[in-house]
């Protein structure tokens, strides 16, 4: 383990703390069931009520929202790449490098996801067309709770399938043999398609345990 950069240094099977304020490290933990439980009722709402008051049509929607799952792919690879991984004590992301088992940080917290969800949101309505972009918009969130899952998935429980045990091997080669590689979290294509997959060697593989 390399202590020099903080995105090496890991701490296995344990759980850190992230605030010394009581208040804001209740607050930096989150259940993974929040973001389901919020935007699956939001999204549901959302494209219900705009299908039902003519907003958009069935036909329209499902194109936008395979598009807008596509979408969140890319962000979901570029923002961690070029966010998190530029500012990771600022994003907290350097956090879960130190402490990648800990339960309580596996999922994107309500506030960064309502944050970022609303700012698409209004560059979207400056764009127009809501039947496009309100299907759309529900697309990346779809994408975005595939995402929160499979990353949940991939630390917290044992792979069932070949998919989930190539996604698995994918991301922890992410955290425990080069953090420069292995961006993508909910698939692994864009990673081969820009140049950044990295295969876990056989010495890696004792950073499971």
């Amino acid at each position: 383990m390399n202590t020099s950069d903080p995105m090496r240094d890991y701490v296995r099977h344990t759980q850190g703390r992230m605030y010394q304020s009581d208040f804001f490290e209740f607050f930096s933990k989150v259940h993974p069931s929040m973001p389901f439980l919020f935007w699956i009722p939001m999204v549901a709402y959302v494209m219900g009520s705009s299908l039902m008051n003519g907003t958009t049509t069935w036909q329209i929607t499902l194109g936008a929202i395979p598009l807008g799952f596509l979408t969140w792919q890319f962000l979901e690879y570029f923002v961690h790449k070029n966010i998190f991984h530029l500012w990771p004590g600022w994003t907290g992301h350097g956090f879960h490098h130190k402490y990648p088992d800990d339960p309580a940080r596996l999922v994107m917290p309500l506030p960064v996801s309502i944050a970022l969800a609303s700012i698409i949101a209004g560059l979207l309505w400056l764009v127009g067309r809501p039947d496009l972009t309100v299907p759309f918009w529900s697309g990346i969130v779809v994408g975005y709770l595939w995402y929160d899952f499979m990353h949940w998935s991939t630390h917290y429980r044992p792979p069932s399938t070949e998919r989930g045990k190539a996604l698995r091997a994918h991301h922890m080669a992410h955290h425990f043999a080069d953090p420069d590689k292995n961006f993508g979290i909910s698939h692994m294509w864009m990673d081969a398609l820009l140049g950044t997959s990295l295969k876990r060697s056989g010495d890696d593989e004792k950073a499971k345990s």
